[in-house]
């Protein structure tokens, strides 16, 4: 078969408009793809340059294929409800580029009158200032290095014209990112003594927006490659596979909407002058349901969401703790809410994905802090009495965290007398290697009254250690399944 190319895909050039900093499956199947979608209805017309923003790696796969590739997004459809598969090819990527070894390729990139968005994936731990980065490195070696001189020298070639700034629509998964990326561009050019005029073009003609994403992307696909690329009838070396489901919250203090109209072309983008309710509809929704769910599902035998979900019992206590119990403590407007919740439902039945519980469990109990133990406290302030799922699930994590031996750094816990790793921070490990085997109720109280892992003593809530104490002894004297089959009675 012949390589997916330009000559294949018929390629239309045009303006360079955006810059991405990362050419990870992520971007390519989330952003690249959104844009890719627009140009083809006439609503954005741009190009994008990737740049790979690290020493390691390469970028032949890109080169050979003219930067053209397939997305296919696998999933439960909105419209059809039905499982389907749907691909299509990108073209919005003009051209890939190795910020070291093609640095003065890259660096040209600056003076482009076209150019205006700037996009990055530099994971997590990205957007870092360090004091030890030079101006006089080509490139910088941190991310917000290399975007401080490729701004400063877009400052200066176009002579600190305020019609020439750009707009940063970070989308690494830490809060407010467009706002720690600004403090680093500042902060680097305080480090550097560049001029007041500079930093003033920063502020006043540069936009950092701070964004919020949500695609489950699996990647290449490596199993199944050789029999899409028969299907395709074409080779494609850079295939990435995703979910349907999309999600972009860009948060702005200026509109930009009119400058990227995505929504106009039908794609899930939301601008706002305030993404939090977002951010927490969906720690609470999606990132919650999965926390409440799938320690009591991995006790009930399964081992991946999808069984979870074909879990009649698991399937209808995700269902109440999300229905009952989230969302009556959300502050967006109902229906909103709702949409999201089914989008959540029709995700976790992709029967695409076998995401496994045990990789979830990872780190439980801060998760269960971050993510459902602020629904218990607002529905207990709201409704006046305990949330029976969200209770349920505070006994269901204890009776997981259950066991008395550390080995390889991992508590060791039993299902049906197999053992399975529990992993979490050690102090969290020791806390249950020598308090779970205690009686419920005072299991239930020591880990309660632990501040360290809530941040205040959950015990004072009235009620609540009676209730955890009774639902772990029911776990330990009939089981898992049995004791979710009583929440119903």
């Amino acid at each position: 078969m012949d390589l997916l190319n330009r000559a294949k895909t018929g390629k239309k050039s045009r303006p360079i408009r955006v810059m991405q900093f990362g050419e990870g499956n992520f971007l390519r199947a989330f952003v690249d793809y959104m844009i890719d979608i627009a140009n083809e209805q006439g609503k954005f017309d741009g190009d994008i340059v990737l740049v790979k923003p690290i020493e390691y790696g390469s970028l032949d796969r890109f080169h050979e294929q003219e930067c053209q590739y397939t997305v296919q997004l696998r999933g439960i459809v909105e419209e059809t409800g039905k499982a389907e598969k749907i691909s299509r090819v990108i073209t919005s990527v003009a051209d890939a580029l190795d910020a070291y070894g093609e640095y003065e390729t890259y660096a040209a990139l600056a003076k482009l009158e076209s150019l205006r968005f700037i996009v990055s994936n530099t994971t997590e731990a990205g957007i870092v200032y360090d004091d030890t980065d030079c101006i006089e490195y080509k490139p910088p070696k941190t991310y917000p290095g290399k975007l401080t001189k490729f701004l400063y020298e877009r400052f200066q070639y176009f002579h600190g014209d305020r019609e020439r700034g750009l707009i940063m629509l970070p989308v690494e998964l830490i809060d407010d990112n467009g706002i720690r990326l600004r403090e680093c561009v500042l902060k680097f050019a305080a480090l550097w003594n560049l001029e007041e005029a500079f930093v003033s073009w920063v502020n006043e003609a540069c936009i950092f927006t701070s964004t919020l994403v949500d695609r489950i992307v699996t990647g290449y696909p490596k199993d199944e490659a050789a029999a899409l690329c028969s299907s395709f009838g074409y080779q494609d070396n850079l295939i990435v596979t995703g979910e349907p489901f999309a999600l972009w919250v860009i948060e702005s203090e200026k509109d930009i909407r009119t400058e990227l109209p995505l929504p106009d072309a039908g794609l899930p983008v939301i601008f706002t002058d305030n993404q939090k309710p977002y951010k927490q509809r969906k720690v609470r929704i999606l990132n919650g349901a999965h926390t409440s769910f799938v320690l009591a599902s991995y006790l009930c035998g399964n081992d991946i969401v999808l069984e979870s979900m074909q879990d009649t019992l698991v399937f209808e206590f995700m269902k109440k703790t999300i229905f009952d119990e989230i969302i009556p403590t959300l502050t967006l407007p109902a229906q909103e809410l709702l949409d999201f919740a089914q989008a959540v439902i029709r995700r976790f039945r992709n029967p695409y994905v076998k995401h496994a519980l045990l990789s979830i469990s990872l780190n439980s109990v801060s998760k269960w802090r971050a993510r459902c133990m602020p629904s218990l406290l607002a529905y207990c302030e709201k409704e006046g009495k305990l949330p029976t799922c969200l209770t349920f699930s505070l006994a269901a994590l204890m009776a997981f965290y259950t066991g008395t031996e550390i080995r390889d750094k991992a508590l060791i816990g039993l299902r049906d007398g197999v053992e399975y790793q529990i992993m979490d921070d050690m102090p969290v490990l020791l806390f249950f290697a020598e308090n779970s085997g205690r009686a419920a109720e005072d299991f239930a109280k020591a880990v309660l009254a632990n501040t360290s892992f809530w941040g205040q003593d959950l015990s004072a809530i009235t009620g609540l250690t009676e209730a955890v104490s009774s639902y772990i002894n029911d776990i330990r004297e009939n089981g898992m399944r049995k004791a979710m089959e009583h929440l119903g009675q």
